[in-house]
């Protein structure tokens, strides 16, 4: 078997872990593994990694989503045989090419949306990373993978991990899905001081290694929050068949209930290149780089529901999960609009929910919305949370101001 690969957000953790796992597969003999070829890799501004990539690999095809950044790239690989394409739309036009049969989705945020979707319009295998076309567009995704024939296959390591359970049983046997998550840096810490968390605080996370927007998702749990709406299309199941539960060692990656009783899991080392290996071989298995288990070496394994004191993210998410639709566009783009800000110092992390739960409570929620209307519904919410923080700064500068004024007024 020769497969042909695309790496959207190849500069990434995931992208850079997933050509090791390629790398590992391709140093197997050709009886125990698939080959991989790079045909195509896609990065945003981080075009030094990039170059080096590509003098590596030797890709055919090269997008660089920053526009800004294409020149300086072009000249950092001036004499090689590739094919640039620039902007957001490079993307797209990377995941339609004929000379590729699996994309790997690994793009923060709605960039990567449209891709996905034109991968799965030509009936391709799409491993997904990133949490944001099914959050945003599950019903649209999945229904397109019906209709054209693509594989869409689970990236992250506890919708890998569902995934590979439900290989135990029938679809109508299923009881319950079980999301766990580790609980993150503020599992045990006391509620009040949460909301005023530096971005230090925010970052440490005791477990995973992982890019900033994710760290921050998983503080706040909105990673969660935004895994209940993806499991909820993704395996189509109502989001009241979803549960989620911590668990501080991150062995167990997540797990199904079936109508029995019994409870099937995934267990493995955090360590994504497991769940990317797979994503790539299914429905084979092959040796692989990913640590191995040993239970022997396992004191405990804890389990316990969430604090929705602590952790209130949650609950809204299978609100958005149980709406769909444009509610669940506007709650994912509300929370990437505020991370964002909170990563730029201009809001607390407690505002981040906050932001969230306002855009969630003012949207028009629409159930069976087409691509257009979610893209403006992600817009809105964007824009929404821009006009919240305007809006407080302005009445903080009004307030401060009548402050002054009655001060001076009364000496």
């Amino acid at each position: 078997m020769h497969r042909r690969i695309a790496i959207l957000g190849s500069t990434g953790s995931i992208g850079t872990t997933a050509l090791r796992v390629i790398d590992g597969l391709n140093g197997l003999p050709k009886d125990k593994s698939p080959r991989f070829e790079v045909v195509a890799l896609s990065g945003h501004s981080n075009i030094k990694l990039l170059a080096e990539q590509v003098r590596q690999y030797r890709p055919k095809y090269v997008a660089v989503s920053d526009a800004d950044c294409v020149e300086e790239f072009r000249r950092q690989v001036e004499g090689l045989d590739v094919k640039i394409l620039a902007g957001p739309e490079g993307l797209t036009k990377i995941a339609e090419l004929e000379q590729v049969d699996t994309v790997l989705a690994a793009v923060v945020g709605v960039a990567g949306l449209q891709a996905v979707l034109a991968a799965v319009r030509k009936g391709k295998r799409v491993a997904i990373a990133n949490k944001e076309p099914l959050v945003m567009a599950g019903q649209l995704i999945t229904t397109a993978a019906k209709k054209y024939g693509a594989e869409l296959l689970p990236v992250d390591s506890e919708h890998s991990a569902i995934f590979q359970s439900l290989s135990a049983g029938r679809h109508d046997e299923v009881a319950k899905i079980i999301l766990t998550t580790s609980g993150g840096p503020f599992r045990k810490a006391n509620p009040a001081g949460i909301p005023d968390a530096t971005i230090e605080q925010v970052l440490a996370h005791p477990v995973w290694r992982m890019g900033p927007k994710i760290t921050v998702d998983s503080a706040t749990m909105m990673n969660k929050a935004l895994e209940i709406i993806e499991a909820r299309w993704l395996f189509d199941v109502p989001a009241e068949k979803i549960e989620v539960l911590v668990h501080p060692e991150s062995i167990v990656h997540s797990m199904v209930e079936y109508v029995d009783g019994s409870v099937i899991a995934q267990l493995g080392y955090p360590d994504m290149s497991l769940p990317i290996q797979y994503a790539l071989t299914y429905p084979a298995r092959v040796p692989g780089s990913a640590k191995k288990l040993d239970l022997s070496r396992l004191k405990t394994l804890t389990f316990e529901k969430p604090n929705p004191e602590v952790f209130p993210a949650i609950e809204m998410g299978f609100e958005a999960a149980k709406k769909g639709g444009t509610a669940a566009a506007v709650f994912n783009a509300a929370n990437e609009a505020a991370v964002e800000q909170f990563l730029a110092g201009n809001i607390k992390f407690g505002n981040i929910v906050e932001l969230v739960r306002r855009c969630l409570d003012n949207c028009n929620a629409k159930t069976d919305a087409s691509l257009e209307e979610l893209l403006e519904a992600d817009a809105w919410a964007k824009k929404e949370v821009t006009e919240c923080l305007k809006n407080q700064r302005t009445g903080s500068k009004k307030q401060r101001t009548q402050n002054t004024q009655r001060k001076q007024l009364h000496g």
